[in-house]
């Protein structure tokens, strides 16, 4: 077992490497400069349109299964995790203070890649034999790139990687933070993940949208005001923070030393293990949403890149540079940890730990839409129940087990499998993201000339 796990691990850093990155940025970087750095001067409205509830009657008019609100705090649900502590941290240590530029970087122009991904997955989207809404990648290599072989690739890769990184990795997370803050038996935790996580999933998507419609908001809010409370009591070490960050990306000793090529790796692909940017996931909750024209949830989806890793990351980012325990050895959730403890006593460890077990299952039960998704896309309808019921059971034997090792490296290697066929259909059907950007533009010129008269 412990050569299967070393050869998996091979494989992971092979897939991991400066290859895909390479991909990851690159087409974000050639999609950003192709809808005209779309990111800065769409913003805006993106964010009013995901945030400003619709009238009823304008809803039902638009196609759909769920709001652009419920479809983003899906897609926020499932990257908004353990990525966003326990990846910054990880982040910083072994790329440096650096790390967190070039996961702003990354961050920045992922947001394009987001646009693009939604874009075609709600003009790709069908309705399955139940009258529901399915769409992501699978479809527009499909219907779009006319590759049935590489949609079919990818929903395999992404419903096994969903019971890695999404499900088995998350609940081992709440369970051993429970366990070590409280004293809970891993046992109970599991048995009680096993239960909620039922209740949820098993509704199917509209019951994921209007719980990750509260839940999402609150967890988020809570973490970012802890931090926010730290970044405005101790706001003096603000400036000082800033400059080590950037002079351990861009100083002599960096650059010499080989730690800025360290600091690219880790921040990139941290960045990326966090909001998802290239890897396809995103999208299929995207694709649910209800909407007029595909360009205008694109522009909410783009959202979810600002929030989860332009905010949420950088947080915690400054916290652990301001406080200066990314020095102490510590590593993971026990420096994010420590770091908020530094400002705020027991209480910002309380703070992290409690939100790392929101955070956690919110990433489970938003990976369970996109694997149910994916195998459906496979195998049909039949197909969906037993996929659930085994999530569920996965979620449990998670959270009980000591040794998450074999998972980490298979969901690690899925992971970044999905990424490959996902980034080929957006770089291929970019001239389709630019009509649909252009048909969109037009619509809206419409929409304002309506409401000024």
């Amino acid at each position: 077992m412990t050569q299967f796990e070393n050869w998996l691990t091979a494989l992971s850093d092979l897939v991991w490497g400066p290859y895909l990155l390479i991909l990851l940025i690159g087409t974000g970087i050639f999609l950003t400069i192709r809808l005209g750095f779309i990111q800065v001067t769409r913003l805006g409205f993106g964010l009013r349109e995901a945030f400003i509830p619709k009238a009823k009657a304008e809803q039902k008019k638009q196609r759909g299964d769920i709001t652009h609100f419920q479809a983003l705090m899906t897609a926020l649900a499932a990257t908004v995790g353990t990525g966003n502590m326990v990846g910054v941290a990880t982040a910083v240590v072994l790329g440096g203070p650096g790390a967190i530029v070039w996961m702003w970087l990354s961050g920045f122009i992922g947001m394009a890649t987001k646009y693009a991904e939604a874009i075609l997955a709600v003009k790709y989207r069908v309705v399955d034999e139940r009258g529901e809404i399915a769409g992501g990648p699978m479809y527009y290599l499909e219907h779009g790139l006319k590759k049935r072989w590489l949609g079919m690739t990818f929903a395999l890769f992404a419903a096994i990687a969903a019971f890695g990184i999404g499900n088995g990795v998350q609940t081992n997370s709440i369970s051993l933070a429970l366990n070590t803050s409280f004293g809970v038996p891993m046992i109970v935790t599991g048995l009680t993940l096993m239960v909620l996580t039922a209740f949820v999933i098993l509704g199917g998507v509209k019951s994921i949208g209007k719980v990750v419609g509260v839940f999402v908001p609150v967890m988020i809010f809570a973490y970012v005001g802890g931090g926010l409370t730290i970044l405005v009591m101790n706001f003096e070490l603000i400036p000082s923070a800033f400059a080590t960050i950037f002079a351990s990306t861009f100083s002599a000793e960096a650059i010499g030393g080989g730690a800025l090529g360290a600091a690219i790796r880790y921040g990139v692909a941290r960045g990326v293990f966090s909001n998802e940017a290239g890897l396809g996931s995103a999208p299929i909750a995207a694709a649910a949403a209800k909407t007029d024209f595909p360009g205008r949830q694109a522009l909410v989806s783009m959202t979810q890149v600002l929030i989860d890793t332009l905010i949420v990351c950088s947080i915690t980012g400054l916290t652990i540079v301001m406080s200066g325990q990314y020095a102490s050895g510590l590593q993971g959730i026990e420096l994010t940890q420590a770091s908020f403890a530094y400002f705020l006593g027991p209480v910002g460890e309380l703070i992290v730990t409690i939100s790392l077990v929101f955070f956690a299952f919110s990433t489970v039960i938003g990976w369970c839409y996109y694997g149910e998704r994916s195998i459906y896309y496979l195998f049909g309808e039949r197909s969906i129940v037993p996929y659930r019921v085994l999530y569920i059971v996965v979620a449990g034997l998670g959270a009980m087990t000591t040794n998450l090792n074999l998972i980490w490296a298979i969901s690690d290697v899925f992971n970044g499998l999905m990424a490959i066929p996902n980034l080929i259909g957006l770089l291929f059907l970019s001239g389709v993201v630019v009509a649909e950007t252009k048909r969109f533009e037009l619509e809206r010129q419409k929409e304002l000339r309506k409401s000024i008269a």
